[in-house]
């Protein structure tokens, strides 16, 4: 059956995975406000939003087709699984954002360009390979993670404590939620070698690792107001984030179905990007 146009550019949208690219390329612009202190000239912004999603996207496209069996029974609805793409439709996509994100990284100055290969090519190989080395694949995500806020900084030619600091939760945020998401996968893990530490160890142990990164999370954003880096504006909407922080740990950990688990997943998402964004937003006014 011939699918409409409509249907594809949906279907393109779910393999490039909006939220996630939008968000690496936020982080990127965040990493140069939050290094400067304000905002960076209009083309640096442009550009390093663009590196950052078109790259991201990337990943996350190859990453459907190197999950597309496990996508089967996890989550037969995206689009490789429904049919809504086909293979060859997905390669060309994967393409042409990586040729866009390259060019863009590329008039960033050859240093972000290098190291964007680098993410870039750190991200394929996971796809392709570290994904199944469980908790030892979640590092090399997280330390992606956080390097689309180093990268904003080493961009604009300043990495100071804030930087570092919000790479540093970037990181935690990241290995967290990446733990909970295996646990809320265990079944179609079953199908590929996966050493998850929720195959290994199980849903209830893994959800509770979960919890360990989250505290150590919840007191690093302490740290920027303490030294004195920032102050309690910043200490406001920090002790908000953590709040609600503390809220979707309670009800993941009491989930009972891999669906309420995700919903909690996308909560904290939801959380931690906004204050990412609102207190970038601050720096700038």
């Amino acid at each position: 059956m011939r699918l409409s146009i409509s249907t594809k550019i949906r279907a393109s949208g779910d393999l490039i995975r909006m939220d996630l690219a939008l968000g690496a390329g936020i982080f990127f612009v965040a990493g140069e406000i939050l290094a400067i202190g304000g905002l960076p000239p209009v083309n640096q912004v442009l550009l390093g939003f663009l590196t950052l999603f078109f790259i991201s996207g990337s990943a996350n496209i190859s990453n459907d087709y190197f999950d597309r069996d496990v996508d089967s029974v996890n989550l037969p609805t995206r689009p490789l699984p429904s049919g809504r793409i086909s293979i060859p439709e997905l390669w060309l996509l994967f393409l042409l954002f990586t040729a866009a994100g390259l060019t863009t990284a590329a008039f960033l100055g050859p240093l972000v360009l290098a190291l964007v290969s680098v993410f870039w090519g750190i991200a394929l190989l996971y796809n392709i390979r570290l994904k199944n080395f469980g908790f030892a694949g979640n590092l090399v995500v997280a330390v992606c993670v956080a390097m689309t806020v180093t990268l904003g900084g080493i961009a604009v030619g300043t990495i100071n404590g804030v930087v570092l600091t919000f790479a540093a939760l970037a990181f935690l945020f990241d290995l967290g939620e990446e733990i909970a998401s295996d646990a809320m996968d265990v079944e179609g893990d079953q199908l590929r070698s996966s050493k998850s530490l929720a195959k290994r160890w199980g849903r209830t142990t893994a959800i509770r690792i979960t919890g360990v990164m989250f505290a150590v999370f919840c007191l690093l954003t302490l740290l920027p107001f303490l030294m004195g880096w920032l102050g309690i504006d910043y200490l406001f909407l920090g002790a908000v984030m953590d709040l609600w922080t503390i809220s979707c740990l309670w009800s993941l950990m009491r989930s009972r179905t891999e669906e309420e688990g995700r919903e909690q997943i996308r909560r904290l998402y939801l959380a931690w990007g906004l204050f990412v964004i609102v207190f970038a937003i601050t720096r700038i006014l």
